[in-house]
């Protein structure tokens, strides 16, 4: 493989600027389009990378990029066969799902199947072979927030999890979660269509959450087999009270699962499998729904002045939103329960 640039030692501002971008703003996805395969490699923040086209035509890329602080979410897609010689810089890890499964990509000459993905360590190099009208999803994550995620949210050490060959195979239907929950931050279909599509700069709060919600999905698509520990059915019970009245005692927030497994010491595999026990329903959903109930209960009961009042209390800071997701959920909006509709 051909030297990608001089190795220089990696720094803590290769790994910031790999998993976040310099100085782009953690709103909106970013996008940027290039006419040369040179220009497509350069418009990636945070690697070593030379793109070498490999058949005739005028080459056009796309890449669009969500900056967040932990990591980086982007898809990108190229117009013509390319061989790419790639590193990621600083203490970071890679993950890359190809979208289009015409002709399969390759990372070192092994073809990514199509129930796999690819995976690789910050200053590692790697040579990707990617063929004509090729797209594909990548998220790159600072390995300290990985390892914090995995002790304190998955339960396990992080060498646990995370396979040490380049390809891993995750199967279809988790890859297909993976690349949808991308697709709502990162395409235009997905972005206007989802409710919970970023509309503006994100609030610290949500990009908590996006960051949150990327990471739990890969882990997922990294889950070894095997079923969480079975707790006992009393045990189970008590789990989802503890995580209801955690809930409801810092209501003016919205807490989620990752904060609720750090707080509870369980797993969020024991998490989930308890919630889905006890309520049949995932636990993110759940703790949703039990603020807008309480938000419910305070607009009948006239309890703040206003609306506004009502859902701030409730850690709903998005009126427009949360009046959404009310109406969602009761058949009416907020503003008419405040009033005493019928129904209310």
């Amino acid at each position: 493989m051909n030297a990608i640039a001089e190795r220089t030692e990696a720094t803590a501002e290769d790994t910031q600027r790999n998993a976040q971008g310099a100085a782009a703003p953690a709103g909106r996805p970013v996008v940027s389009v290039a006419h040369d395969a040179d220009e497509q490699a350069r418009n990636l923040v945070g690697w070593r990378q030379t793109y070498d086209q490999l058949a005739a035509g005028r080459f056009v890329g796309t890449l669009t990029e969500l900056p967040l602080d932990t990591m980086k979410v982007f898809r990108e897609t190229t117009s013509h066969t390319l061989r790419q010689g790639c590193e990621v810089r600083g203490d970071a890890y890679w993950f890359g799902i190809p979208v289009a499964r015409e002709g399969h990509a390759r990372i070192d000459a092994q073809p990514i199947a199509a129930d796999s993905f690819a995976l690789r360590p910050g200053n590692v190099e790697f040579e990707l072979l990617t063929p004509a009208q090729f797209s594909i999803y990548g998220v790159v994550v600072r390995a300290d927030a990985l390892r914090h995620y995995a002790a304190c949210v998955e339960r396990v050490p992080l060498e646990a999890r995370l396979p040490r060959a380049p390809i891993v195979q995750a199967g279809a239907a988790r890859l297909q979660g993976l690349c949808a929950l991308l697709g709502r931050y990162l395409d235009d279909d997905g972005a206007n269509s989802h409710p919970h599509a970023p509309n503006g700069p994100l609030s610290d709060m949500e990009r908590n959450e996006v960051q949150a919600e990327v990471l739990a999905a890969l882990f997922d698509v990294c889950a070894c087999s095997g079923e969480p520990v079975v707790e006992s059915p009393s045990r189970r019970r008590w789990i989802v009270a503890q995580a209801r009245d955690y809930v409801l005692a810092h209501r003016a927030r919205p807490v989620g699962v990752p904060e609720l497994c750090e707080q509870l010491h369980v797993s969020r595999r024991t998490l989930q499998y308890c919630f889905q026990d006890v309520l049949g329903m995932a636990p993110a959903a759940y703790l949703r729904v039990l603020r807008l109930n309480g938000a419910r209960r305070d607009l009948c009961g006239r309890v703040a002045g206003s609306v506004q009042d009502v859902a701030a209390a409730w850690g709903f800071w998005h009126l427009s939103q949360f009046a959404s997701d009310y109406r969602r959920m009761f058949g009416m909006r907020p503003s008419e329960a405040l009033r005493g509709a019928d129904g209310c």
